[in-house]
């Protein structure tokens, strides 16, 4: 008896992660016995199991399992409540899209709750090793289903792209673990900050260069330039559904290690990568919004906006203080509503035959579609920073972060770079608004994407107008309530 008891104890902080993989299984299943009625039950069953593991994350107790490798606390709640929201919404958005498009039903469900087992496994690791088997699971998974429509050629390119680089990437994050191991004799992170925080490792470039490598790795995952190359034709290739779920699920995912990694594995080197990640959030962010100037797909367009994104997100990782941190964390979450709102409007303009995601396919809108443009210009608000949207309130934590931790001049070019986001942003509320249309687009509002928008505006809208408890419940998830 005691060892049952025992038993279970140990795998308690990790149900959430079991009870995913279990509802993986089941939509496996019902893909291959239930017949015709499987086309219902498998999106409720992705959608149902993620209201669940959201409750379950919401009430699970804190602290560590299996020696230290799997952590449960406030900030891995926080990260695992955005990739489920991400999981959620992608599902209640995809149905009309993947039915049109004729997207494999069980697997498309099944990779996307599997790759969020990954991506809490991420949020929670406290061990370089479960950190890595995370990230693997994470991104095998959505590397299937980036190239899950067989028939679409630049599909097929994309996923090639995606698979190949990221296996670089992989490869260079285990070098650079195996110096840090190698140095140190632990893959445990709060192990790595104890050793390497005296003695000659403080000044070792070895250790330094496991560092960098890391760093190298991690930005790849988060598209942060200058490995943000794979990003355009990766999101534009993928289906539109799969784009969305990519621009929020993994990016929290990686932020979420990156935060973990560098301000509880290497504080003492925060001169160090805190310098080092404020070049890149600049160089970032210009490369994101300077580049969005001259695309004419609003998909790619979004592509080098969330590269952009990443830049503001990282302001706050490179703070390495608590309120740099819970900056991320809220930023991360009004991004999740606000990419996923606008993904969903262009999910909606598609059709089987013409996919319109081109600015000219935007033209009129509001005379044609006016809710669909109401809905659109709201979320372009948001993601250029204008009052009173979330987007504003996220970007104003994140410079405030950022100014107090001293880095001036980096702030002083996030405000120039948002700037010049407003142009690309604000061109397709012209196009909506400004413009006569040279179609008219069927839209149908489906009860999936219908709730997606509600959520997202709802999101966007109400955290800009209280943004308190947002930031508070954030910081309160890093100090463990």
């Amino acid at each position: 008896m005691d060892t049952a008891i025992v038993s279970w104890t140990a795998f308690e902080p990790i149900l959430p992660e079991m009870f995913l993989v279990c509802i993986a299984l089941a939509i496996i299943g019902f893909d291959l016995f239930a017949g015709k009625q499987r086309e219902q039950l498998i999106p409720w069953i992705t959608v149902l199991g993620g209201l669940i593991v959201l409750g379950m994350v919401a009430g699970e107790k804190y602290g560590q399992a299996f020696d230290g490798m799997f952590i449960t606390d406030g900030y891995a709640s926080f990260f695992k409540v955005v990739c489920m929201i991400g999981v959620i919404m992608a599902a209640l958005m995809s149905e009309h899209f993947r039915r049109s498009e004729a997207l494999p039903l069980g697997e498309y469900n099944s990779l996307m709750v599997l790759s969020a087992v990954g991506m809490l496994i991420m949020a929670s690791a406290g061990d370089l090793m479960v950190l890595y088997l995370g990230l693997e699971l994470m991104a095998l998974s959505v590397y299937c289903l980036v190239g899950l429509h067989h028939g679409d050629p630049k599909t097929g390119e994309a996923a090639m792209k995606y698979f190949l680089m990221g296996g670089f990437a992989s490869a260079i994050l285990l070098y650079g673990m195996s110096l840090v191991y190698g140095l140190t004799g632990t893959t445990n992170i709060a192990k790595i900050a104890q050793l390497s925080s005296s003695g000659q490792l403080l000044t070792n470039p070895a250790l330094m260069a496991g560092l960098g490598m890391m760093i190298a790795a991690f930005c790849f995952k988060v598209a942060i330039a200058p490995f943000h190359f794979w990003t355009p034709d990766v999101y534009e290739g993928a289906p539109t559904p799969v784009t969305a779920f990519m621009s929020v699920g993994p990016k929290a995912a990686g932020f979420a290690v990156f935060g973990r990694v560098l301000v509880s594995g290497f504080p003492q080197f925060h001169d160090s990568w805190g310098t080092l990640l404020s070049v890149l959030a600049l160089l970032t962010m210009a490369i994101g919004n300077i580049t969005a100037l001259s695309q004419v797909s609003i998909k790619r367009m979004l592509a080098y906006s969330a590269i952009a994104h990443a830049g503001y997100a990282l302001l706050g990782v490179l703070c390495g203080t608590p309120e740099g941190l819970s900056s991320t964390m809220s930023y991360l979450l009004i991004y999740a509503f606000m990419n996923m709102g606008a993904f969903a409007i262009l999910i909606l303009m598609s059709s089987p035959d013409n996919h319109r995601e081109t600015l000219d396919d935007f033209k009129g809108l509001a005379k044609t579609n006016p809710a669909a443009a109401f809905m659109m210009m709201i979320f372009m608000f948001s993601l250029t920073g204008i009052p009173p949207t979330a987007g504003f309130m996220g970007k104003f934590y994140l410079l405030k972060s950022a100014l107090a931790a001293g880095y001036t001049m980096t702030v002083i070019g996030a405000v120039i770079f948002s700037s010049i986001s407003a142009y690309f942003y604000l061109r397709v509320v012209r196009y909506m608004y400004m413009s006569d249309p040279e179609h008219e687009v069927a839209i149908n509002f489906t009860p999936g994407i219908s709730v997606v928008l509600g959520l997202s505006l709802l999101g966007v809208i109400g955290l800009g107008l209280f943004p308190g408890s947002m930031i508070a419940q954030a910081a309160g998830a890093l100090l463990g309530q």
